[in-house]
C-alpha cells in the first residue's frame, strides 16, 4: 500500500473519530461513539507499526506530504504538510500505540461515567494534535500542534469539572504551558526573522552558514543559534515539565488515570524532547544553549527523584517519575546524545504507561483509594497487575546483565543515557561528568521510590478491611454525576503501618482485578517494556543507527553515544549498581523493617520535610507570581477600569448626567403658580439683561 496514503489515514483517522463522538455522541450513543473512536485509533496504531516497519527494515526513504497551504503572507509560507522520517516514524509507533492502549483501557475505567463520549472525543482530539506535531513539516504546524495539546490536555485534565480540584489543576496546566509557549514563540520569530523561512527542510542547511550570527538581545550580545535555541527550549520546559515550569504535571493527576497514562507516557510531556531532537541541526551549533539543556535536565531529574520518594498518592509518585525521566532525556540531548534521547523516550513509554495504567488498575480495585498507605498484601487479590506492574519497575530501574547485554527497556535506554554523559566528559565537556554524577545517584533514588511503590502496594501486611473498601465504594456510588472522584486520602501514616489485617465480613468488599478492557493493555505494555530496549537498541543506538535515522537525527562531533564500548567497567555497571543498592534499601525499609518509613516520615526532618513539600515551589509561586498577578489584577480592574476609565468615561458622563436629570426633576412639582413664578423670573432675568446691554 503506498505510504503516503497510510500516513494520511494515520494522521486524519483519530479527528473523524473526535468529531463523530463530539458532534453526535449524543446521538449515537455511549457504546458506538466509544468504538468509533477507538477503531479508528487502532487502525492508525497499526498502520503505524506498518510504516515503521517499512521504515526499519523496508528500505522506506523519508518524503514529505502536503495536503493544503496553510499560511501564506510574504516569505512567510507554511504548508499543512506530513513529513516522514526517523524521528516521525518513531513517535508514530508510539503516540498511536498507548493511545489506542489506552482508549481500550478506558472502556473499563470509565464504564459508569455518564459523559464517556464527550471524554473519548478528548482523548481522539488530543492524539490528532500530537500527530500534528510530530509530523509538521515547518514550525507553523509544530506550534498549531504544540497548542492543540495544550488545548486538550486542559479538557482532559478537567473533565470532572465538578470537582474544584481538577478544574483548578486544568487552569494550571493551561496558564504555566503559555509561560512555556511565550519562550517557543520568540524563538520561532527568531528563526524566522534571520532565515526568512520556517520550513524545516529549508534552516537546517542555512544553520552552519549563520551560526556565528549575533543578535543584541536584552542588552546582551547572543549568537544568533544559541538565542533560538535556548527561547525554543524554554517550550520545552514547558510542555514537557521542566524544572521551573514543572508545577502543573503532578496536579495533573486530577484528570483520570487514562488521561495520566497518555499525557504523562507518550505524548504531550515528550513533545518537548521531541522537539530538541528534531532540531539537533541548530542545536549542534548552539553551546551555550546546549548547556542550559543539560543543566535543566540534570536538575530537573534530581528533584523529581527527590520528591517521589516522600509521596505517598501512588499517582503522583509515578508522575514525578516522569518527570525525572524527562530530565534524563534532554541530559542527553544537551550532550549530544540525541539517538540515546529519543530511544529513552521510546522504552520509556511503553513502561510508564504500563505503570500508571497498572496504578489505575490497583485505584479501580481499591475502590478509587489512590493513598499508598492503605495498600499493602494486593498481589494475591491483583495477581496480573502484579506482575505487570513489577515488569514496569524492573524497566524502569534499569536492572539487567551487562556482560551479556539482557534486561528490559530501561537497561538498555536509560544506561546508555548515563554512558553517553561520561563519554561526553571524556571528551571534553565538564558537564558530561555532571550529567553522569546526577544520572547515576537518580538511579539510585528511581530504584527506592519505585520499589517502594511496588512493595507498599502489594508486599506485607494488608492496611485495609473490607469495611474500608465498603466505605469507599458506597462513597463513590454516592458522588457527583456517577462519575469517579479519586479522592486523595490523608490517612495517618502511623495509623497506616500498624492497621490490623482485613476483617472480611459476609457482606465485606475484597479487591478485585479489572475487567479484561483494562488488563488487556496492561499485558500489551508488559511486552514492550521487556523487550522494546532488546529488540530496538542496535536500530536506536548501535552499529544500525546510520542506517535507521538515515539523516534525522544530526550527529555532529559531540556526539558520543557510540562510545559506550571504550568506557571502564565500573562506569559501565555503576547505573547497575545504584539499582541494585536503591532495590536493597526500599527491601530493608518496605519489607524487613515494616513501618520504619513511617518513623522516619513522623520525624519530620528538615530534609523529608523540603522533599514533600516539593522543594516549596508551589508555595513559592503562590507567594511571588500568584500573588503578585492577583495585585496587579486588582489593581488595574478596581483601580484602572473601575475608577479611572469608567468613573471618568461611561459612568461617569452617566452619573453626572443622572445627577442633573434629578436636580432638573425638582422643578417639576406639578403646581401652576409654580411654573408662573419661575415664567416671571425668567422675564423679569431677560429685561434686566436687555437693559443692561442698552446701556452698555
Amino acid at each position: 500500500m503506498d505510504p503516503k496514503l497510510l500516513v494520511t489515514v494515520i494522521l486524519f483517522g483519530p479527528l473523524v473519530g473526535a468529531l463523530t463522538a463530539g458532534l453526535f455522541g449524543k446521538k449515537l450513543g455511549d457504546t458506538v461513539s466509544m468504538a468509533v473512536t477507538t477503531g479508528f485509533l487502532m487502525l492508525s496504531a497499526v498502520l503505524s507499526w506498518v510504516v515503521f516497519s517499512s521504515w526499519t527494515w523496508g528500505g522506506l526513504e523519508p518524503f514529505t506530504l502536503t495536503y493544503l497551504p496553510f499560511i501564506q503572507v510574504g516569505d512567510f509560507i507554511s504548508n499543512w504538510s506530513f513529513r516522514l522520517d526517523g524521528l516521525s516514524a518513531v513517535m508514530l509507533v508510539v503516540v498511536t500505540t498507548v493511545s489506542s492502549l489506552v482508549h481500550l483501557y478506558s472502556w473499563g475505567y470509565m464504564a459508569e461515567d455518564p459523559a464517556r463520549p464527550r471524554f473519548f472525543a478528548y482523548l481522539s482530539l488530543f492524539t490528532f494534535a500530537m500527530l500534528a506535531l510530530i509530523s509538521a513539516a515547518d514550525f507553523m504546524q509544530l506550534f498549531f500542534g504544540w497548542e492543540g495539546v495544550g488545548l486538550a490536555s486542559y479538557l482532559l485534565i478537567g473533565f470532572w469539572h465538578h470537582k474544584p480540584t481538577a478544574n483548578a489543576a486544568s487552569i494550571k496546566a493551561f496558564v504555566v504551558n503559555r509561560v512555556g509557549d511565550f519562550g517557543f514563540a520568540l524563538g520561532i520569530m527568531t528563526v524566522f526573522w534571520s532565515l526568512h523561512t520556517i520550513q524545516f527542510a529549508e534552516i537546517f542547511p542555512l544553520v552552519a552558514a549563520h551560526a556565528n550570527d549575533s543578535w543584541l538581545f536584552a542588552g546582551q550580545h547572543w549568537r544568533l543559534m544559541d538565542l533560538a535555541c535556548a527561547l525554543l527550549f524554554v517550550g520545552a520546559m514547558g510542555k514537557s515539565a521542566q524544572f521551573f515550569l514543572h508545577t502543573w504535571l503532578p496536579d495533573a493527576m486530577e484528570g483520570p488515570t487514562p488521561v495520566s497514562a497518555l499525557i504523562h507516557a507518550a505524548t504531550m510531556v515528550t513533545a518537548g524532547v521531541y522537539m530538541v531532537c528534531l532540531l539537533s541541526p541548530m542545536f549542534e551549533y548552539a553551546p551555550v544553549a546546549k548547556h542550559i539543556v543539560v543543566i535543566i535536565g540534570a536538575i530537573t531529574s534530581l528533584f523529581a527523584a527527590t520528591v517521589g520518594m516522600t509521596q505517598n498518592d501512588i499517582k503522583r509518585v509515578i508522575a514525578y517519575s516522569t518527570c525525572s525521566q524527562l530530565g534524563y532525556m534532554f541530559m542527553a540531548a544537551g550532550v549530544g546524545a540525541y539517538q540515546a534521547s529519543m530511544f529513552h523516550l521510546f522504552t520509556h513509554a511503553f513502561f510508564k504507561a504500563l505503570l500508571f495504567l497498572g496504578a489505575g488498575s490497583v485505584i479501580h480495585a481499591m475502590a478509587h483509594e489512590q493513598d499508598m498507605r492503605r495498600y499493602g498484601g494486593l498481589a494475591k487479590y491483583l495477581p496480573v497487575t502484579f506482575w505487570v506492574m513489577t515488569f514496569g519497575t524492573i524497566a524502569i530501574t534499569g536492572l539487567g546483565i551487562p556482560g551479556l547485554e539482557i534486561g528490559f527497556a530501561g537497561f538498555y535506554s536509560k544506561d546508555s543515557i548515563i554512558h553517553a554523559a561520561y563519554a561526553a566528559g571524556l571528551a571534553g565537556d565538564p558537564l558530561g561528568y555532571f550529567a553522569f554524577v546526577v544520572g547515576v545517584f537518580v538511579a539510585l533514588l528511581t530504584a527506592f521510590y519505585s520499589w517502594r511503590v511496588a512493595f507498599f502496594t502489594f508486599n506485607g501486611k494488608a492496611r485495609w478491611t473490607s469495611e474500608d473498601l465498603e466505605h469507599h465504594w458506597h462513597n463513590r456510588d454516592h458522588a457527583h454525576d456517577g462519575a469517579h472522584d479519586d479522592t486523595h486520602a490523608h490517612a495517618d501514616a502511623a495509623h497506616a503501618e500498624t492497621h490490623s489485617e482485613p476483617d472480611h465480613g459476609e457482606h465485606g468488599h475484597l479487591p478485585h482485578e479489572s475487567p479484561w478492557t483494562m488488563r488487556l493493555p496492561l499485558i500489551l505494555l508488559s511486552l514492550g517494556a521487556i523487550f522494546a530496549g532488546f529488540a530496538f537498541h542496535e536500530k536506536f543506538i548501535g552499529a544500525e543507527q546510520i542506517e535507521f535515522w538515515k539523516g534525522a537525527i544530526f550527529t555532529g562531533a559531540g556526539n558520543h553515544v557510540l562510545a559506550e564500548h571504550e568506557l571502564p567497567l565500573l562506569i559501565e555497571q555503576a547505573p547497575l549498581i545504584a539499582g541494585v543498592i536503591g532495590l536493597l534499601i526500599a527491601a530493608y525499609v518496605y519489607l524487613l523493617k515494616p513501618g520504619l518509613g513511617a518513623k522516619l516520615a513522623a520525624q519530620n526532618g528538615p530534609l523529608y520535610v523540603f522533599f514533600y513539600n516539593k522543594w516549596f515551589f508551589d508555595e513559592l509561586y503562590q507567594a511571588t507570581f500568584v500573588r503578585l498577578a492577583k495585585f496587579l489584577g486588582d489593581l488595574f480592574w478596581k483601580g484602572g477600569d473601575q475608577k479611572i476609565i469608567d468613573g471618568l468615561g461611561p459612568d461617569g458622563v452617566s452619573a453626572v448626567s443622572l445627577q442633573i436629570g434629578k436636580g432638573a426633576g425638582r422643578f417639576q412639582t406639578g403646581f401652576l403658580y409654580h411654573y408662573a413664578f419661575v415664567m416671571l423670573v425668567g422675564v423679569a432675568a431677560i429685561l434686566s439683561y436687555a437693559l443692561w446691554a442698552w446701556n452698555v
